[in-house]
């Protein structure tokens, strides 16, 4: 089964109470855990930073943004609380060194690395020195630069996984790049999973089933709403169809079929297998041609319709009325 992770990143909109009711939402749809970023803006950032999408009126820069999205010490470990009454696993990804530090005292068992973070070594040098797991979103990041992020962490013996993510919002279908989970696994010999933002639960679905064993996706209340990363989002109801859909899957690959095996099906091949009929009157003598034959249910009332070809060029023994069943005692 995969870890699903739900991010609800800045959906919150820097409001504690819809933070706090996102957490309570997605408790409802079964995932493992509840992601959200933890933003201090004068570690992270500057007025110079330009909007990836100038979605917001009353921030005039993007640090003005960032700062809006902090919350405080205890603000944050009432929300890890929350997570742990609710089931969930509480995480939160850190984008400066500072934040770290305030992950360690809210206490989190392992980190997600965003895509934009992954050649931030001083970043990993510090989350690497917590010796805490982590999930690295390769969204941004060529071959060659993971390459130079997993040694770097191989160099620290810190234990990582890595996501196949295509940063675009809403990310297309020709850009999910599914084929690329295979290729990490090949490659790195690691937990390999997917990060998704196209707003549907295919992709997702796809990944699991292309062997993907971390699924992350961002959730909104309702994708018109405020933020970056609503139209990239799923909906409540949709994060609960994709978490039954993995689970079904799942399910469905831990018991796999035997096709040389039908037996279970005896009862409903007698139902739904035909025997042979003639499809008009025949008088006794009449030599049977495919143009006579049909086939009806159920099975065992004639002759086998696989068995056709073994009744053409023979002679009735004695007369058969439309649709009647041709049975072996009936020829000659």
């Amino acid at each position: 089964m995969a870890f699903i992770i739900t991010e609800i990143a800045q959906a919150h909109d820097g409001s504690l109470g819809m933070a706090h009711a996102y957490i309570d939402a997605i408790a409802k749809t079964g995932v493992n855990a509840v992601k959200f970023q933890t933003h201090i803006a004068a570690a992270e950032s500057s007025i110079h930073e330009p909007f990836r999408i100038k979605f917001s009126k009353q921030d005039k820069t993007r640090f003005d943004y960032w700062k809006r999205m902090e919350f405080s010490m205890e603000e944050w470990k009432g929300l890890k609380q929350h997570c742990d009454e609710a089931g969930l696993e509480f995480m939160s990804s850190p984008f400066s060194n500072a934040a770290v530090d305030v992950l360690e005292e809210v206490g989190v068992n392992r980190y997600k690395v965003g895509s934009g973070e992954v050649s931030n070594f001083l970043l990993l040098e510090k989350i690497a020195q917590t010796k805490k797991p982590m999930i690295i979103s390769s969204g941004m990041s060529s071959y060659e630069e993971l390459d130079a992020t997993t040694k770097f962490l191989d160099e620290r013996n810190v234990d990582y996984s890595i996501l196949q993510c295509t940063t675009s919002y809403p990310t297309q279908p020709d850009q999910y790049g599914l084929n690329v989970i295979k290729e990490m696994q090949n490659r790195y010999k690691v937990p390999i999973g997917f990060s998704d933002h196209s707003s549907s639960i295919e992709a997702s679905i796809a990944a699991f089933t292309l062997g993907a064993e971390i699924i992350e996706v961002h959730a909104v209340f309702n994708k018109s709403s405020f933020g970056p990363d609503a139209t990239s989002s799923l909906d409540i109801e949709e994060l609960s169809q994709l978490v039954k859909a993995i689970k079904n899957i799942d399910k469905a690959q831990k018991h796999p079929i035997d096709k040389s095996n039908n037996e279970e099906f005896s009862d409903l091949k007698v139902i739904f297998e035909k025997s042979l009929a003639v499809n008009k009157d025949c008088s006794i003598g009449h030599v049977l041609t495919f143009d006579d034959l049909e086939a009806k249910k159920p099975k065992n009332y004639g002759i086998d319709a696989k068995e056709y070809q073994s009744v053409i060029g023979r002679s009735l023994k004695r007369p058969l009325r439309q649709w009647d069943f041709l049975n072996k005692e009936d020829l000659n």
